[in-house]
């Protein structure tokens, strides 16, 4: 056990100033800027209702579940899927016990979308605005003089803690590095701060050293039905050690079972003397992990050896919620908790036997490189994460059994649950109807449409659906307001939710929402760099994206990385065994990969925009902005482009979606154009409405340059000479030469 204190009276005071800034100067935001008439009636009845009755009720509990990766097409709360996805009962129950939102908007990536769920803006405006990756500047964070979730309801007395995944930050570039969770107003933090920001590689030794690399591809011993062992030594990280077999057809072989127990097995072997390659040091995935713990200004980083640590993510932060949980219950306390899931994101892993259903297929010898493989284990982890999620409602009281079933209690226990989704399903997890060409990280439907559901204490008329567009923008707004929060008085600054509370109390209520709202774009980077390309070749035509933050990432998700550093070969076209070795130095943009696959007798594929934007409004109609450095065929040139695509999109079964085949074509008819037209307007004028002035050291984003950010600059050099949110001049140091650039812009206020 690690425990970091040394520093802890300095990060207090910096966490204290963060805490009670004064926001000067912030831009004004409309109310309701994107709501009708009709909806600002009942959104103003609906305040108005609340006051007066507010000091009646007791605050709310609040737990927020947010899955990763779970598109819209993986769960049956919907009924879209036309393949198997797999039951979620526990999921059902709460859809039963609450309110359906069948048209809500999350943002295309995992980062940008907690971004936006924390602070109720959209990504243009905080800079994070695609998956955090090591190389990206803490400018491309969550800053701590952001008004987040947890900030807003300690100030009506609430208890706030997140469990599982984090990545909102990197300790790489953070000056807050393990306290990161800390420094954005949560009380309790127990989950990964990975240095990607995403699960690791799976150790394919299965902890028995480099001799055995490669041989056990899902992180374990299998049993001898698949090449592995049905009889060895389980040890500890203690050295204890136990004796395990099981049968040659077993669903749980010995391999598998030590490994959930967080021992490493050593086939065939008797318990003697622990072998010396046993490592107990090496990640993997989503069973050894680097779990982090910031409890007040302390901080543990937990070791590899702990059995927290080597215990299935999903398992470990239910098991840190229930705990929390009810400390915060008995002492009488609200409380806010983010139950944050990694649940099917890559790489993917058979979860734990204990927490499937006894009918659930083997899964031992899953190949993740197949379709059929990568499906069979999705519907496994999510059954886990839905089994998970069964287990912490009932150990925390807001759940009972009744007949083998879970029945939601939430509402009894002064509690709401909010259900929703970061971005939609990974390509290769995508169910028919939807489109695995356009999914995670793009924004069409199969990469924005989410799962949402909300039950609990607010729910009036449970089992109902919402066909009103909302965002995950609002979920800000809509947390803050049942904790009793007047969050436009509290944010100064301009957040983009809308309010959800009158779809409560009205029946088919009109959307509120006028237009809906989605982004994703490249992170700062020292000097302007970018992500290394990474081009996917399971795909026809293959595909080429600069998403993967790194070359493990790019190649965990079956890609051929093509940045720097790059050692992999591309295959011919006819697929014969020669092959084209790819430079070291790698190219800087996908466009330059195809043109040098191109000019090697290859076949180039299509490049994945860096910036993606999309907007819709109530009648289905949505305009689709990508941009990039594209290649172009025809003069064999990397060029700069943009592209326009109009759509209609609709709810139903099946529901109409933006595929390739579905854009409208031009001309347009005048219906077309001046719908055209309405939405590229809208979409200008979002996107010139953010007022930051970084360059000129606006390090807190409030719209001025002035005293408050010499004093913040002052703050951030006391922690860091590296990465900071006063690197105004984005080189990956904080220094005397950001400190002149903000001190020659005092007064300098930002145009909107």
């Amino acid at each position: 056990m690690k425990n970091l204190t040394a520093n802890s009276m300095k990060l207090r005071a910096i966490f204290a100033l963060f805490a009670g800034v004064t926001w000067l100067n912030a831009p004004s935001t409309p109310a309701f800027a994107d709501s009708s008439p009709q909806a600002q009636l009942a959104v103003s009845q609906d305040l108005a209702t609340s006051q007066k009755h507010k000091k009646k009720r007791n605050k709310p509990n609040i737990l927020a579940v947010l899955t990763d990766d779970v598109g819209i097409d993986q769960v049956p709360l919907y009924g879209f899927h036309s393949l198997s996805v797999p039951a979620t009962p526990n999921l059902e129950a709460l859809q039963g016990a609450g309110l359906t939102f069948r048209n809500a908007w999350t943002m295309p990536a995992c980062s940008t979308a907690r971004g936006v769920l924390y602070t109720g803006r959209y990504p243009f405006r905080t800079e994070l605005q695609a998956a955090l990756g090591p190389s990206d500047l803490a400018n491309s964070m969550i800053s701590p003089y952001e008004q987040t979730i947890p900030k807003l309801l300690h100030r009506v007395g609430y208890a706030t803690a997140l469990f599982g995944k984090f990545h909102v930050g990197l300790q790489g570039n953070s000056p807050f590095g393990y306290s990161m969770p800390r420094s954005l107003g949560w009380d309790y933090f127990d989950g990964w701060l990975d240095e990607t920001g995403d699960p690791s590689s799976i150790d394919t030794s299965a902890g028995l050293g480099e001799t055995y690399a490669g041989l056990y591809p899902n992180g374990y011993v299998p049993g001898s039905n698949y090449d592995g062992a049905d009889t060895g030594a389980c040890y500890a990280a203690d050295t204890s050690c136990q004796p395990m077999s099981a049968p040659y057809d077993s669903k749980n072989p010995p391999g598998r079972a030590c490994r959930d127990s967080g021992g490493i097995f050593v086939p065939g072997e008797s318990c003697t003397t622990m072998p010396s390659n046993v490592d107990f040091t090496t990640l993997s995935a989503h069973y050894v992990s680097p779990l982090v713990i910031n409890n007040g200004d302390s901080v543990e980083i937990v070791p590899s050896t702990d059995k927290r640590a080597r215990t299935f993510r999903n398992v470990e932060q239910t098991d840190a919620a229930i705990a929390w949980i009810n400390a915060q219950t008995q002492a009488g306390r609200p409380w806010f908790a983010t139950y944050s899931t990694a649940t099917v994101h890559t790489p993917m892993q058979v979860p734990p036997i204990d927490t499937l259903p006894a009918d659930a297929p083997d899964a031992n010898g899953a190949d993740t490189t197949t379709t059929a493989g990568t499906l069979l284990v999705a519907n496994q982890m999510i059954q886990a994460m839905d089994h998970e999620f069964g287990r912490l409602l009932l150990n925390t009281g807001l759940a009972k059994e009744v007949d083998g079933k879970l029945v939601v209690t939430a509402a009894g226990a002064n509690t709401v649950i909010i259900y929703v989704n970061d971005n939609g399903s990974m390509g290769t997890q995508v169910r028919a109807p939807f489109d695995p060409t356009r999914a995670k990280g793009s924004p069409y439907q199969t990469g924005v449409w989410t799962p949402v559901v909300v039950a609990g204490t607010i729910v009036r008329k449970p089992g109902r659906t919402v066909d009103g567009m909302i965002n995950i923008a609002d979920l800000y707004e809509f947390i803050g307001t049942l904790g009793g929060v007047n969050v436009r008085e509290a944010n100064p600054r301009r957040i983009d939710s809308v309010p959800m509370m009158p779809y409560f109390l009205i029946n088919n209520l009109p959307s509120i929402r006028k237009y809906d709202f989605t982004f994703v774009g490249p992170n700062l980077q020292a000097d302007g760099a970018i992500n290394g390309p990474c081009q996917f070749t399971v795909q026809d035509p293959p595909t080429c994206s600069q998403i993967p933050v790194t070359k493990g990432v790019c190649e965990d998700n079956g890609g051929i990385w093509f940045g720097q550093g790059a050692d992999a070969s591309y295959p011919t076209p006819d697929g014969a065994t020669s092959t084209t070795p790819i430079p070291s130095e790698g190219f800087k943009y996908c466009c330059q990969v195809q043109q040098w696959i191109n000019n090697n007798g290859g076949t180039p594929g299509t490049v994945i925009p860096t910036t993606a934007i999309g907007v819709r409004d109530r009648t289905g109609f949505k305009l689709v902005r990508n941009e990039m450095n594209d290649y172009n065929a025809s003069t064999n040139e990397c060029q700069s482009a943009t592209y326009n695509e109009l759509y209609v999109v609709k709810d139903g079964n099946p529901p109409l979606i933006d595929r390739s085949d579905r854009m409208i074509p031009t001309p347009y008819t005048q219906t077309q154009q001046l719908k055209y037209n309405e939405l590229s307007a809208y979409m200008n004028r979002m996107l010139a409405s953010a007022p930051g002035c970084l360059a000129e050291g606006d390090g807190n984003n409030d719209g001025v340059v002035n005293q408050q950010d010499i004093l913040n600059y002052n703050a951030m050099v006391s922690l860091t000479s590296g990465s900071s949110w006063y690197d105004v001049n984005t080189d990956g140091s904080t220094n005397s030469e950001d400190q002149q650039i903000i001190s020659q812009h005092l007064g300098y206020r930002c145009k909107k």
